[in-house]
């Protein structure tokens, strides 16, 4: 639901100043009043929300990707019949380190949706 605006705040402020603030939003496509309210209420401003969200969405496909390469080596092993004693523990071993990154990347985006989630 949208939140309707209901009175203005008139401030006072140098010219000088305000076109700073105006080119530093037009910088980060954000409004001069998301801007100013977002500040004052020590939220994380509109565009950081935004290279968060990119963040989230490429360590996403990274992980895919990860997933496809997986499957490749798997079809390999498949058609080859098998694999080394050797190759079998290194690529174990890679799971393994795989499974524990998963696993700090899912803590670190639950910290930064709950940072988001406080921000509204």
């Amino acid at each position: 639901m949208a939140e309707t605006k209901e009175t203005r705040i008139f401030i006072r402020v140098q010219k000088e100043k305000k076109q700073a603030w105006k080119k530093l939003c037009k910088t980060r496509n954000i409004s001069l009043s998301s801007f100013i309210i977002d500040s004052v209420e020590q939220k994380m401003l509109a565009d950081e929300r935004r290279k968060v969200t990119a963040f989230i969405e490429k360590q996403d496909n990274l992980f895919a990707k990860i997933g496809n390469n997986i499957n490749q080596v798997a079809k390999y092993v498949n058609t080859q019949k098998g694999i080394s004693n050797e190759g079998l523990q290194g690529f174990n071993h890679l799971l393994e380190k795989l499974e524990e990154l998963k696993k700090e990347q899912t803590r670190i985006f639950l910290m930064i949706y709950k940072h988001l989630a406080d921000d509204h």
